[in-house]
């Protein structure tokens, strides 16, 4: 069965260099992210960070720290960056994306990840998936993190849970 990509958070709110939650190397991914998704053709699924309408338990204490993020789903610092025009997309309210619907659309493919951010919900993602026995390949050169010590040390502690999370990089995946 032929693993199944997801893009993970590719969202202005990551992109623009006014926002609080900008991704430094944001723009650099969106080139291998584009050819890994023309590869991966049907099999894309693209997921989104998204408020809660009202947070609880510790979430509060988040959107405390972060009050404009408060926003809508349709908020235009939550939409997938224009390059990009995915007809529907996985929504969360939790840094990682392995949620039931995510779990259904990967069935018992494989799941390879690119997005951001690398050190927050690329590896969250990765590392549900796994514990829910589905092989995960991270693309290494399209995925950014906070800065680049924090997107190092993020591949680093995946590494460490092969073989359920594999590194690669996009030469690799497509080759």
């Amino acid at each position: 069965m032929k693993p199944v990509l997801a893009v993970i958070d590719l969202q202005n709110v990551f992109a623009d260099p006014v926002s609080e939650w900008f991704t430094p190397r944001f723009a650099e991914v969106v080139a291998p992210i584009r050819r890994l998704v023309t590869a991966f053709g049907d099999d894309v699924v693209f997921t989104r960070f998204v408020a809660p309408a009202r947070p609880e338990g510790a979430w509060k204490q988040y959107y405390e720290r972060w009050p404009f993020a408060l926003q809508p789903p349709d908020a235009p610092l939550y939409q997938v960056v224009g390059a990009f025009q995915p007809t529907s997309t996985v929504d969360a309210t939790t840094f990682g994306k392995w949620t039931p619907r995510m779990a259904t659309r990967v069935g018992g493919a494989g799941l390879v990840l690119a997005g951001v951010s690398t050190d927050c919900c690329v590896l969250s993602t990765a590392l549900a998936a796994a514990d829910a026995g589905v092989a995960v390949t991270v693309v290494s050169d399209a995925c950014a993190g906070s800065d680049d010590e924090s997107h190092a040390k993020a591949l680093d502690v995946m590494r460490l849970y092969g073989p359920l999370v594999q590194l690669a990089t996009t030469e690799e995946v497509l080759g």
